[in-house]
């Protein structure tokens, strides 16, 4: 049987063979097309892109850890253009399946990470997440994802959106394997979960789960969060045009527009503008981190379901609102997050939040 194209961009048997051997002995990984895999071009979901690009050298750290430790490249999986959209819907490859909401679309932008996943092809699909690319895939295709703290996984090798926001994550079948892929790819940390947990937007009944006290409790940027989801667009979108406005400026429209669109809204960000959202974006960290501790972290909805795959631009700029208000705050204060299934139909889950450097912790409770 041939690769689905809206899933693979290329594909072996296996691409790339592990390089050694360890805990991911016989694991299948899925690569989104942002990472440097030896030997193939990063296309960055984009066709123009692609055919300028250059065979990578070698791996990105990420790629060559998961290799090292047992675990073999399948191949590379699509995404959304330069990783800066939700839906996972891209203009040139299609949307991938969500066999777990076979009308709704996967989530993006790691769409192909997820789908791989979801589909049985892959085991672990490796991805990124600067504004929720990971959570949201694995929350509408019923799946687990970790976005690290910033800064925990190595981005070498990654084509950059954001760096202030843009973390190496991953997306699996099981709690079980999201750990075991946290062991090889992240660095040491605390272990102890937390004594209690917070809970926004009615995620306290499925928080009860992991037996510690829950309380139900509410924030100003969760009920108004225009102003947060703002302040992170203006700074996403200066970094992503100063990251790719020239080579977009010289291909105009080799993007699709609403991809486009947003890069455009960056070259608007002055510098002035920037620098008073990243003011206010620490000064909400801040407050948050107050509120948590080593013993307390957040519970909120994770995003999804997927919107329709037929959908009006109103009602998918409706559903990305919405989906942003839940991914931003983790990805906007740099802090770790795990997407877990609750077994809903269509698939939508809760993400736990918890402090800098707490992602082993995270994953010892989820698994």
């Amino acid at each position: 049987m041939s690769a689905d194209a809206t899933v693979w961009r290329i594909k072996g048997m296996p691409l790339a063979p592990a390089t050694g051997r360890g805990p991911l002995d016989g694991l299948r990984v899925a690569v989104k097309d942002m990472f440097a895999v030896t030997g193939f071009a990063v296309g960055g979901g984009n066709p123009a892109w692609l055919a300028e690009a250059l065979p990578a050298a070698e791996d990105a750290p990420a790629v060559a850890r998961l290799r090292a430790a047992g675990a073999s490249v399948q191949g590379i999986v699509h995404t959304d253009e330069l990783a800066y959209s939700l839906s996972g819907s891209n203009t040139h490859y299609g949307a991938p399946p969500n066999p777990a909401a076979p009308d709704r679309v996967t989530g993006g932008s790691s769409s192909g990470p997820a789908s791989s996943v979801a589909t049985g092809h892959a085991d672990i699909g490796l991805g990124t997440d600067t504004g929720g690319s990971i959570r949201v895939p694995a929350s509408c295709c019923g799946l687990y994802g970790l976005r690290p703290t910033h800064g925990a996984v190595p981005t070498e090798g990654v084509l950059p959106l954001a760096p202030s926001f843009d973390t190496v994550g991953w997306i699996t079948r099981d709690a079980a394997t999201l750990a075991l892929v946290g062991e090889v790819l992240l660095p040491d940390g605390p272990r102890t979960p937390p004594r209690r947990l917070l809970a926004l937007g009615g995620t306290a009944d499925a928080a009860g789960r992991w037996g510690v006290p829950v309380r139900p409790v509410t924030l100003s940027t969760w009920d108004d969060p225009d102003p947060l989801l703002l302040a992170f667009r203006q700074v996403q979108a200066a970094e992503a045009w100063r990251a790719h406005g020239k080579w977009i400026a010289a291909h105009p429209r080799a993007l699709g527009a609403d991809v486009e669109g947003r890069f455009r809204f960056g070259a608007t960000v002055d510098a002035a503008t920037e620098a008073a959202a990243r003011a206010q974006l620490a000064v909400w960290r801040a407050e948050l981190l107050e509120l948590l501790g080593d013993d307390t972290w957040l519970v909120l909805p994770a995003g999804g379901p997927g919107h329709p795959r037929e959908s009006s631009l109103a009602d998918r700029d409706a559903w990305r609102r919405e989906t942003l208000r839940c991914a931003v705050p983790a990805s906007a204060y740099g802090l770790p997050s795990v997407s877990v299934p609750t077994g809903v139909t269509p698939p939508a889950g809760i993400a736990v939040v918890a402090p800098p450097g707490f992602d082993k912790a995270l994953l010892k409770m989820v698994a």
